[in-house]
C-alpha cells in the first residue's frame, strides 16, 4: 500500500521508520518543514517527500499532529484524499475531535478510523523517532462507525510494526482511561518537580524520583490541548488523586498510624493484585 505520515516528529518519525523497517509498503512523508521531510528521506525513513496532493495516492493517510492541527488538515485537505481510503490519527484525545472527523470522512468520500498508539519518549522531533518505539505497545483504536474491513485494515498495520495489544475503545472510554493512565501521571510529575527541593534532588534521589519525575519532562503545548480537550475526565481523576492524598495527610497529622498503615496498604494490595 501507498501510506501517507503527516507530521515527522518523534511519532509520525517512528511510524516511517517502523514501516520500512518492517513493512514492504511505500512511506511518503509530508511535514510543514521541508527540512524535517528531508532529513527522512535522507535517513531512509520515508521513500518519497509529499505534498498535500500525494494523498490522492496513499492507502492509508496517518495525521501525527496536535489534534486540532488534524482537524483543520482535513478541513483544508481533505478534498484531495483518495476516496474509500483509510485515515486516522495519532491523538491523545478522541471525544473532541471523532465527531469532527467522522464528519469530514461522510464530506469528502474517504473512511476514519481513529487511533491512538500509547508510546513515546520524554523528547520530541524526528531525531529521537525509532522503529521499534511502538515494540509491545497497545495500539487503541476508536473505530466511530467505520466498517470491519478497515479497522482491521489498520489492525494488521499495527501489528506488523510491532503493537503488541489491539484495543478497541468508544471515544468516551478512551478519554477517561487515558485521563488515568497517561495524562494524571503527566500532572503528578508536573506538580512534584515543582518543589521547591527538586533543584537539590542531586545525591538524595534515586530510582523514586526517577519513576515519579520522568514525564515532567512534557510538551507543555501540546500538553496543555490535551488536558483541556479532555477537562471533565481528568478533574474527575485529579479529585480521586486529591481526596486519596488529603487522607494520607491527614493520617501523618494526627500521627495515626494504624489509619496511615492501612491506607499504604490498600495501595500495596490494589498494586499486588494486578501482578505488574
Amino acid at each position: 500500500m501507498n501510506i501517507a505520515v503527516i507530521g515527522l516528529g518523534i511519532i509520525g518519525g517512528s511510524y516511517c521508520k517502523a514501516l520500512k523497517a518492517y513493512t514492504n509498503h511505500h512511506i511518503i512523508g509530508i511535514n510543514r518543514t521541508p527540512e524535517t521531510a528531508q532529513k527522512a528521506k535522507a535517513a531512509g525513513a520515508i521513500d518519497e517527500i509529499g505534498t498535500p496532493e500525494s494523498l490522492q495516492t496513499a492507502d492509508i493517510t496517518i495525521l501525527c499532529m496536535y489534534p486540532q492541527a488534524c482537524v483543520d488538515f482535513l478541513e483544508q485537505h481533505g478534498a484531495l484524499i483518495q476516496k474509500n481510503s483509510i485515515v486516522t490519527d495519532a491523538a491523545g484525545i478522541k471525544r473532541a475531535i471523532c465527531p469532527q472527523m467522522t464528519a469530514l470522512a461522510e464530506r469528502f468520500g474517504y473512511i476514519y478510523v481513529g487511533s491512538h498508539p500509547m508510546a513515546g519518549k520524554e523528547k520530541n522531533g524526528f531525531g529521537v523517532s525509532d522503529a521499534d518505539l511502538f515494540r509491545g505497545a497497545s495500539f487503541i483504536i476508536t473505530p466511530c462507525g467505520a466498517p470491519y474491513e478497515a479497522v482491521n485494515t489498520l489492525s494488521t498495520v499495527a501489528r506488523e510494526i510491532g503493537f503488541g495489544t489491539i484495543k478497541l475503545a468508544t471515544p468516551e472510554e478512551h478519554d477517561r482511561m487515558i485521563a488515568f493512565t497517561s495524562q494524571l501521571p503527566h500532572v503528578l510529575a508536573c506538580a512534584y518537580v515543582l518543589s521547591p527541593s527538586c533543584p537539590n534532588h542531586r545525591g538524595f534521589s534515586a530510582g523514586s524520583y526517577r519513576d515519579v519525575s520522568r514525564v515532567a519532562n512534557i510538551n507543555a503545548k501540546l500538553w496543555s490541548e490535551l488536558f483541556l480537550e479532555n477537562k471533565e475526565p481528568l478533574v474527575e481523576e485529579l479529585d480521586i488523586l486529591i481526596d486519596n492524598i488529603s487522607q494520607i495527610i491527614g493520617a501523618i497529622k494526627a500521627e495515626d498510624k494504624e489509619k496511615l498503615t492501612a491506607l499504604l496498604e490498600q495501595g500495596h494490595q490494589v498494586k499486588q493484585a494486578l501482578g505488574e
